[in-house]
């Protein structure tokens, strides 16, 4: 990461941060403060008013929040200081282990995550050990206040992260027993993607005379994403996904379905079609859910293909895709999954595959949203093997050779291939890793379905249905005259 480490220390160190925060912060590779950064950092360290930010994810929310509370946090005073609560396992483990990483350098400093699918029995042994902050989830958050063993009656500040996602999967109830369960005098700090009536009815019965900020235009995707859309029949959905993945070998990205039927099926497809890809959704267990993310997050998935529901807290850095399978039934959701690509000022693609009656629901979108989609062909199987084959040579000529280890091998391979002439030794093997796309695509069939243009009304098909119509009737009638003169 290019950055001037001395201008990155004196826009932080303009917020009074301490210096260990500061030495962790710079470590991680952190540029000058994001948009909220800048905004929620300053009130945190010298404000208890309460405040309603409205940010995309992936602006920076974590740090915004976390690195003044960790500033703020009493480390002598062993009770619980700070609860953060998100609607997901995913995200609370990583809210959780990014602020392990900016209080490296703190001492004495006890971050706790608490969330289910894990066993309660050892959250509530790490609890004894007297964490000054907690990260949970709704549900285990107040399953752990019940049995009487998380308490937060005195806390100085509840965050509740991506409070729009908690609330739409029906966390409403929850939240409200858990913020009666603390002190009257604690500081409420609310992040939401999108101000929601159910979000804009909980900060109007809990907070008061809060401030107000938006780094971004609430219900707009991000600037830096592009939004393509392919039209095609729904039985050709896979191919397209299929070709996209062929014709972009490094893709890194995220195929959202609309069921967990459909995700278990694009996943098997791929993976028969020897991608490196796997699903989650809703059937799988927390290890095989972690399991899963993890591989994913260490690049060892190219694709994963996902619920909604299943996906939500994801954060997955330098997605290069996200693809929508299936447009979403609400418009606010096609925000998020396009939001989780281009993210920290990089480029990234969001991609719809519909067919010719959801044009109509993809204008909605694009209103909804104050976006623009650009229509592309789904590539053909030439320009498909062209991409391959010249993304196979760049591999070959930029290949680390280790000389020492490939040396006791290399007599028998050029006894091996020494009836080889140089234009044949490339052609062969250039052909090993290359014939099954040309074998796969040499009668490939062109997929793409035309809009109806402009003026072409139901009246106008209509009239060119009967035209078409007539054409036949005339030619049985010619048939049948001639079969009656004979």
């Amino acid at each position: 990461m290019n950055y001037k480490k001395n201008e990155n220390r004196e826009s932080f160190l303009n917020f009074s941060l301490k210096g260990e925060l500061i030495k962790a912060i710079n470590k991680l590779g952190f540029n000058h403060p994001t948009p909220i950064q800048q905004k929620v950092i300053p009130h945190l360290m010298s404000s208890n008013q309460d405040l309603i930010a409205s940010a995309q994810t992936g602006t920076g929310k974590t740090a915004a929040f976390g690195l003044p509370l960790l500033d703020l946090t009493n480390t002598r005073d062993t009770n619980v200081q700070t609860l953060i609560l998100c609607p997901t396992r995913e995200l609370c483990i990583q809210i959780t282990n990014d602020l392990i990483s900016y209080s490296k350098y703190l001492k004495m400093i006890k971050i706790l995550a608490v969330y289910g699918g894990a066993k309660i029995q050892k959250q509530i042994s790490s609890l004894k050990k007297g964490p000054q902050i907690v990260v949970g989830t709704p549900g285990r958050t107040k399953d752990l206040i019940r049995r009487k063993k998380l308490f937060i009656g005195n806390i100085d500040r509840l965050i509740l992260d991506e409070a729009d996602e908690m609330l739409s999967m029906g966390f409403k109830d929850d939240l409200e027993t858990i913020i009666n369960a603390t002190s009257k005098k604690k500081q409420i700090l609310l992040f939401s993607a999108t101000m929601t009536p159910k979000v804009v009815m909980v900060t109007k019965k809990y907070m008061r005379n809060s401030l107000e900020i938006a780094v971004a235009r609430v219900n707009r995707a991000a600037d830096n994403v592009q939004h393509i859309f392919y039209m095609v029949q729904a039985k050709d959905r896979y191919q397209v996904v299929k070709r996209i993945a062929d014709m972009n070998p490094d893709i890194y990205g995220i195929v959202f379905c609309r069921t967990r039927r459909e995700t278990k099926e694009v996943a098997n497809k791929l993976m028969h079609d020897h991608y490196n890809a796997d699903t989650i959704h809703g059937d799988l267990s927390q290890a095989e859910r972690d399991d899963v993310m993890g591989r994913f997050r260490k690049r060892q998935l190219q694709i994963l293909v996902a619920t909604d529901v299943a996906a939500r807290g994801l954060d997955v850095e330098d997605l290069t895709h996200v693809i929508n399978y299936n447009l979403p039934d609400d418009d606010e959701i096609y925000i998020h999954r396009s939001g989780r690509t281009g993210r920290a000022g990089k480029k990234g693609v969001s991609m719809v595959i519909i067919h010719r009656r959801e044009i109509r629901k993809l204008k909605d979108v694009e209103r909804t949203c104050g976006i623009s989609f650009t229509k592309k062909d789904v590539p053909n199987g030439l320009d498909i093997c062209k991409e391959r084959l010249y993304a196979l040579i760049d591999k070959i000529e930029k290949v680390n050779v280790n000389e020492e280890q490939i040396e006791p091998f290399l007599p028998y391979i050029y006894e091996k291939l020494n009836w080889l002439d140089r234009k044949k030794l490339i052609k062969h093997f250039v052909s090993t890793e290359f014939n099954r796309y040309l074998s796969y695509y040499k009668n490939s069939k062109d997929i793409n379905v035309e809009t109806y243009e402009k003026g072409n009304t139901k009246r106008q098909k209509r009239n060119r249905r009967k035209f078409f119509n007539s054409k036949k009737s005339n030619r049985k009638n010619k048939r049948n005259k001639r079969k009656r003169t004979k």
